[in-house]
């Protein structure tokens, strides 16, 4: 399965943050931002993760994240 989301995460810490802690809740997923994009790509790829989990992880970090259509 992958999902793909848009963010408002702008920097290389913040975005190795969120992947550090997404991982620690979805582990052998593969995760990784897209910063370059101007949707500030979110990709999660892996067999078990929840979406609305990955967007709430985002939120109480502190940012933006929804699903891109």
């Amino acid at each position: 399965m992958i999902e793909i989301f848009k963010t408002n995460v702008e920097s290389a810490d913040d975005a190795c943050t969120i992947v550090q802690k997404l991982l620690a809740h979805f582990p052998g997923s593969r995760i990784n931002f897209d910063l370059q994009d101007c949707d500030k790509i979110l990709r999660v790829e892996g067999k078990t993760f929840s979406v609305d989990q990955v967007m709430m992880l985002v939120c109480q970090n502190g940012f933006h994240c929804e699903i891109l259509n």
